[in-house]
C-alpha cells in the first residue's frame, strides 16, 4: 500500500528542490517534489487559485497550473503552434498523443453521421485535449483552434512511463480529466434547465470564470464563435442567441465593443450572475 505523507505545517507545504539528477531549472523556478507530496499537499503548497463560484455553487479546480508545471518538469513533449481553425486532431484518427494547451482557446466538436458538427466544449490554457481517444484508440471528436496558440504534444505511452516513476503525474491528469467532466456536466445541466437568455448568460459567465482562474481579463471577452456555433453548443437557434445577447445588452450586464459584436465587455460578473437568477425565478422581475 502506498504511504501518503500528509503536510504537517504551512512551512512543510512549501515546494522543495527536485532530487539530484533531475532536469535542472533556473534557481528562481520552484519545483514539485513528487517523492513525498500527495495531490492535496501539492494544491495547498501552490496556493491554488480559488475558483469563482458559479450560479450553482463552487466550481471544481481545473488543475491547469499543476498540469503545465509537472508535465514540463517530468515528461518529454513537443510544441505545436496552431492558427485559427487549425485542427489538432480529427474524429476517427488513431490515438497515441494527448495535447496540453499552453496558449490559446480551443473547441471540441462532435461529428454527426450526416456530417453536422456540434461544438461540445471550450478549452483554455492548461486544459487537456485528446482524452476521448483513450477508450477505443481512436478520437471520438475533433479539436479545433479558435485562435492562434500552442499545444504541448505528449505521447500517451511516454506519460504512462513517466507516471510509473512519479505516480503524482497520473493523479494530476486524472484530476484534470475529472474536472473537465464536471465542467461538461454543469454545461449540460444549464442547457437542460435554463431558459434561452439565462443559458447564453451562463455561457458567458463560465467563460469569464475560466479566464479569471488563469489570471486573465474578464471585463472584455472576444467571443471566437459565431452566433450559429454558440446556438449549436447551447441547443438554441441563431435567432435565439442574437435576441438573448441583445436583451443582455439592454439590461446593462454586457456591452458590445465598437470594433465588432464578437467583442463583449462584462462590466460586472455579479450582475451577470444576478441576471441568470432573475431569469430562473418565476416570481422575479420580468426581463425586457
Amino acid at each position: 500500500m502506498m504511504k501518503i505523507n500528509m503536510p504537517l505545517s504551512t512551512d512543510a507545504q512549501k515546494l522543495q528542490a527536485s532530487p539530484t539528477g533531475a532536469v535542472t531549472k533556473p534557481p528562481s523556478v520552484e519545483r514539485y517534489d513528487t517523492r513525498n507530496r500527495d495531490l492535496g499537499a501539492l494544491m495547498t503548497s501552490q496556493g491554488a487559485t480559488k475558483n469563482a463560484p458559479g450560479p450553482g455553487g463552487a466550481r471544481a479546480g481545473s488543475f491547469w497550473r499543476e498540469s503545465l508545471t509537472l508535465m514540463e518538469q517530468y515528461v518529454p513533449f513537443g510544441r505545436r503552434k496552431v492558427r485559427t481553425d487549425d485542427r489538432v486532431y480529427l474524429c476517427g484518427e488513431a490515438f497515441d498523443t494527448l495535447y496540453l494547451i499552453s496558449m490559446g482557446l480551443f473547441k471540441i466538436v462532435n461529428l454527426a453521421p450526416d456530417g453536422r458538427e456540434q461544438p461540445a466544449g471550450l478549452y483554455f490554457k492548461g486544459d487537456w485535449l485528446g482524452f476521448d481517444g483513450i477508450p477505443r484508440g481512436r478520437h471520438g471528436c475533433s479539436a479545433i483552434a479558435l485562435d492562434s496558440g500552442e499545444v504541448w504534444t505528449i505521447r500517451y505511452d511516454a506519460l504512462l512511463a513517466a507516471s510509473a516513476k512519479e505516480p503524482i503525474l497520473m493523479r494530476v491528469v486524472l484530476a484534470a480529466m475529472s474536472s473537465q467532466l464536471a465542467r461538461n456536466r454543469d454545461a449540460m445541466l444549464a442547457m437542460g434547465t435554463l431558459p434561452a437568455d439565462a443559458r447564453v448568460a451562463d455561457f458567458l459567465l463560465q467563460w469569464a470564470y475560466s479566464l479569471a482562474e488563469r489570471g486573465l481579463r474578464t471585463d472584455q471577452i472576444n467571443v471566437h464563435m459565431t452566433r450559429a456555433d454558440i446556438g449549436n453548443y447551447l441547443g438554441l437557434t441563431l435567432e435565439s442567441v442574437s435576441r438573448a445577447l441583445s436583451r443582455l445588452a439592454r439590461n446593462g450586464v454586457i456591452e458590445f465593443n465598437e470594433k465588432g459584436r464578437r467583442d463583449i465587455s462584462i462590466p460586472n460578473l455579479t450582475a451577470l450572475s444576478d441576471f441568470i437568477q432573475k431569469a430562473t425565478d418565476p416570481s422575479g422581475q420580468v426581463l425586457q
